[in-house]
């Protein structure tokens, strides 16, 4: 075989298993703990859980992923960027492990230690696109996300029927999952002998980078990141009550959600293919953005039109979501700063994702309805918008802002 042949195919061997590696990872980034919701009264009812309490269980996974992820790239120095993301999974595990246990405290323990792995997991993956993927940054991004997605979707539909079949409930429910994360460690298990660099000890001479949280591009990105996880998670916490609070059925409620998740699982395909069709991502950033807002503003004025708003939200959440992530990676000069600028961004992010459905609850307490806070939310994602039109530029961070 000539050796351009073999190297070829080497090159393409590597790519492949690169990325069914990527895969086995992004299953693992949501179905845990979203995976929570269906069975929390379930887990209620067994631990004496209080409303307050039940919703922190929740949104623990959220408060970890703001708190931790500044301190991903930081770990990822110290053990390599393939040890660390192997160590994540791991931490997965025993968090899901420990979730499960009928031992007073664990669950809390467990849940804190899923949001740690799946915060370094969620900082890390990007920076391994980068660092893999440089030529398909969006591509890819967009079939991780998509498959992280589904497997969500796969999650929220199976726990249920597990909880009510099983003699251990919603324990056994919530454990399952730790199986997807032991698949991922053991394929991945060969990352851990390649001499490959930490993620802060690159070779070559662009060792050196600009902090994101200096810059205004990098502010932008972080802002862009934050509203549009509010979009996501509002919609996910408050859309069926909403609904039933306006005569919709809670089944056809659920079947809306079903749907909003599937039509997302695609709009992250589609986003991923034509991110890199144009000179820079404004147009598709802005477009996303604008549906929304569009989204929220029906919701208001229109409510019977729900169909309608369900599908255009989860076109915009789907799309959204794959341009923040791809963002870490097209604004940055090296895989080191994508971690840093991943950091940053989920950080702040992800704290914004936690107070956003919160506040928004608050709103409709002191409105009496949902006019006020669909509003109000309506007129962030007018600035998540006019956001993308800056972040989408073609630039990056240590060159022109």
């Amino acid at each position: 075989m000539p050796a351009a042949t073999r190297n070829a195919s080497d090159r393409s061997v590597r790519f492949g298993f690169a990325f069914v590696g990527l895969l086995l990872i992004a299953v693992n980034l949501r179905v845990s703990f979203v995976s929570v919701g269906p069975v929390l009264a379930n887990i209620s009812g067994d631990l004496g859980l209080s409303g307050a309490a039940a919703g922190f269980l929740t949104g623990l996974p959220l408060i970890a992923f703001a708190v931790f992820s500044p301190l991903a790239p930081a770990f990822a120095s110290r053990l390599g960027l393939d040890r660390a993301l192997w160590t994540s999974l791991l931490f997965l595990a025993a968090g899901i492990v420990l979730r499960s246990l009928p031992v007073t405290g664990f669950i809390w323990a467990g849940t804190a230690l899923i949001g740690l792995a799946i915060a370094f997991l969620n900082v890390l993956v990007p920076s391994l696109v980068k660092r893999d993927f440089p030529m398909r940054v969006s591509q890819v991004t967009g079939s991780y996300t998509a498959t992280q997605a589904a497997f969500a979707a796969i999650g929220a539909a199976v726990v249920v029927p597990v909880a009510q079949t099983s003699p251990a409930g919603w324990r056994l429910a919530l454990g399952i999952w730790v199986g997807l994360a032991l698949v991922a460690m053991a394929v991945l298990l060969p990352w851990l002998r390649r001499p490959r660099p930490g993620i802060t000890h690159a070779a070559g001479p662009d060792v050196s980078y600009r902090s994101p949280w200096t810059s205004a591009l990098g502010w932008q990105v972080t802002i862009f990141m934050g509203l549009q996880s509010i979009a996501f998670y509002v919609l996910m916490a408050w859309l069926p009550t909403i609904e039933q609070s306006r005569g919709v059925p809670a089944a056809t409620a659920g079947i809306h959600l079903s749907i909003f998740l599937l039509i997302s699982v695609f709009a992250s395909l589609a986003a991923g293919g034509i991110l890199h069709r144009g000179s820079d991502q404004r147009l598709v950033a802005f477009t996303s953005g604008a549906l929304t807002f569009i989204t929220f503003l029906g919701l208001a004025i229109a409510p019977d039109l729900v169909l309608l708003w369900v599908l255009l939200g989860a076109t915009g959440c789907g799309s959204l979501i794959v341009i923040a992530l791809s963002l870490f990676s097209l604004r940055t000069v090296n895989y080191p700063q994508a971690a840093s600028l991943s950091g940053m961004a989920q950080s702040v992010g992800y704290a914004l994702a936690a107070s956003g459905p919160v506040l928004f609850g608050g709103l409709r307490d002191l409105s009496g309805d949902w006019t006020l806070p669909l509003l109000v939310t309506a007129g962030l994602m007018a600035v998540l918008a006019v956001t993308g039109v800056l972040a989408g530029r073609h630039r990056v961070i240590g060159g022109s802002t």
